[in-house]
């Protein structure tokens, strides 16, 4: 019998289990019930259906399929970006035109304007590696300017359906190509360079290590990557040594994790690029909800992966007092001649940059790394996004506030400073009260530092300053909020640093005029707050985020005891405490209160 091209919850099951994007089977905003009938070799079937309204895409899935919105700011600002890139693009490659003295060429490729919707031959070829429903392909179709093909492959057959269905639906099969395929297998089979792509989106449950040998491979020269990582447990230090296993680097445990894990990730795609004499530049690197996403544009040129050693660093991290020390893999000399001035020389450091004992405590040191230690962010290319943020075709994006509010702060970050500390952690390590950050900013700023947030946390402190600035404005503070005395025992960090002078006095009261950033003063959306409960990307076996979805603190409550049955009970009143047992809701968000008489 013909089959019907219906997306049934099958699908999401089959999708669970073949490691394909999660972020498209989500709970809906904007859902319609509606009845739709398909047909295939003459046979006719009808089901219900929902409509998903997402931007310009609106896709049509089973009742059991959910749309997940944390996901709409990940494919909101992924709009943002190529939509960006694909001018740059443009430029570039009328530049290269004007160079093969095709002037005629470049003036008319200059002179063509990039609309969202039309095909362009000398547009973008896009690459979605695990589709799912399509939403992500189709939004990128509708809403990105300059696109020649956009191919939507997935591993599993009713996906690949489902998604033929949704291209239909929404009358851009002159733009979208769907695919049938192992994503890995399919990128292995587009490495000849006229079958390359000119973006690959990489956003896989887990990890994304598995699809970076194939997608370095068939990215073509100055081709964009954007790749997510799920697996935030394993980057922020839980299990290092899974993280080893699946990222080559050690976390640590810092309150700098989040930005560590998009070092261990950059890194890791580093290297996997220079094995085939490929590099990379990070064009945006973003922390944001229970993910980390970044957009890197690959190169080729052997003369810059030599460089790829000096870009990558071991981390040493005091046991007590959590100071954080750098050590890059190799370094780069000046080695100038007449030839050529600018000439360098490659070199190894000598190391290691910290004793035995902590300078500031006396404990010992975790050592971790290598993570990536150059910018996580281009400076004009964040230019060029935010003036596109700012136009008046990305104001219809849902999460657009959002969007400028963390690429406001990503633009006022420190680049040159990898890592960060924070303000809370750093009193508690003191037991001291805690310094108003607008303080300990302005006095950083008066000793003549530079100092910044990071888009990571809200009470971070990057600065250029070392660690032992930071300790002796905390001293100068402590002369002001002293510490209990109860709490100097031997052998805490405390101890041993309070006990120490401040190398000088340090401004604390008056407040530098750059103390307080721009995206503070005007109110920016910098660190919005889970908007609701369960925030996540939900469990692998479901892919879904729901609203009967209960804490798993009840869900798995004494799963693992045996239910016994009281002695004289029947074996019918067992099968009744059976059904009132599954009878109950499962929106109960705690489990029951058991109280016993004593």
């Amino acid at each position: 019998m013909a089959r019907a091209i219906l997306f049934t919850c099958g699908a999401v099951r089959f999708a669970a289990k073949h490691r394909l994007d999660r972020n498209l089977l989500p709970l809906p905003v904007k859902i319609h019930s509606r009845t739709l009938t398909t047909m295939a070799e003459g046979d006719i079937k009808t089901g219900s259906l929902k409509t998903i309204r997402e931007g310009s895409a609106e896709i049509l899935v089973a009742e059991h399929v959910f749309y997940n919105p944390v996901q709409e700011f990940n494919r909101d600002l992924s709009i943002c970006v190529l939509t960006t890139f694909s001018r740059m693009y443009q430029r570039e490659k009328s530049a290269e035109r004007q160079r093969k003295n095709a002037s005629d060429d470049a003036t008319n490729g200059a002179d063509t304007k990039l609309e969202a919707g039309v095909k362009h031959e000398n547009g973008l070829r896009i690459l979605e590696a695990l589709s799912a429903t399509g939403l992500r392909s189709i939004r990128y179709a509708k809403e990105i300017p300059g696109v020649k093909e956009i191919i939507a492959n997935d591993l599993s057959k009713s996906a690949v359906e489902s998604i033929e269905q949704n291209v239909k639906h929404n009358q851009i099969e002159h733009l979208i190509t769907p695919s049938y395929n192992d994503a890995m297998t399919l990128m292995y089979m587009s490495t000849k360079p006229e079958q390359r792509f000119t973006a690959i989106d990489l956003d896989p449950y887990g990890h994304p290590t598995r699809f970076l040998d194939g997608a370095v491979q068939s990215i073509e020269d100055g081709g964009l990557l954007l790749i997510t990582a799920t697996d935030m447990a394993v980057l922020a230090g839980n299990t290092p040594e899974a993280c080893y296993v699946k990222y080559g680097s050690v976390p640590l445990k810092t309150k700098a994790c989040h930005e560590m894990a998009l070092r261990i990730l950059l890194r890791c795609i580093e290297t996997t690029a220079t094995r085939y004499g490929r590099y990379m530049i990070p064009l945006l690197s973003i922390s944001a909800d229970f993910y980390i996403r970044v957009f890197v544009r690959i190169y080729t040129g052997q003369y810059a992966c030599k460089k790829s050693s000096s870009k990558q660093s071991m981390v040493f991290q005091c046991t007590g007092c959590e100071a954080l020390t750098l050590q890059p893999l190799g370094i780069l000399k000046p080695n100038p001649t007449e030839a050529n001035p600018q000439q360098i020389k490659f070199g190894i450091p000598t190391g290691p940059f910290v004793g035995s004992r902590c300078e500031h405590c006396n404990h010992q040191h975790h050592m971790g790394g290598p993570i990536w230690s150059a910018p996580l962010h281009d400076e004009q290319f964040l230019a060029e996004l935010l003036h596109t943020v700012e136009q008046e075709d990305s104001k219809r994006l849902t999460t657009i506030r959002r969007i400028y509010g963390t690429l406001t702060v990503i633009r006022e970050e420190l680049h040159d400073v990898p890592l960060y500390y924070t303000l809370d952690r750093m009193c508690g390590i003191l037991k001291l009260e805690s310094i108003g950050m607008l303080k300990l900013r302005s006095a950083l700023l008066h000793a003549g530092f530079r100092v910044s947030y990071s888009h990571a946390s809200r009470t971070s402190i990057k600065t250029d300053a070392p660690i032992s600035v930071l300790w002796d404005i905390l001293r100068c503070w402590h002369r002001l909020h002293p510490v209990k005395a109860d709490r100097f025992l031997e052998g805490v960090p405390l101890t041993a640093i309070l006990r120490k002078e401040p190398a000088k006095v340090y401004n604390i009261d008056e407040m530098h005029p750059d103390a307080n950033p721009p995206s503070r003063k005007e109110s920016l959306s910098r660190f919005p707050e889970n908007p609701a409960a369960h925030w996540g990307p939900g469990t692998r076996a479901t892919q879904m985020v729901s609203d009967n979805k209960m804490l798993k603190s009840a869900q798995n409550q004494n799963k693992r005891k045996q239910k016994r049955t009281p002695k004289g009970d029947s074996a019918e009143e067992e099968s009744q405490n059976d059904v009132k047992a599954d009878s109950e809701s499962p929106e109960r968000k705690v489990p029951k209160t058991i109280t016993t008489d004593c």
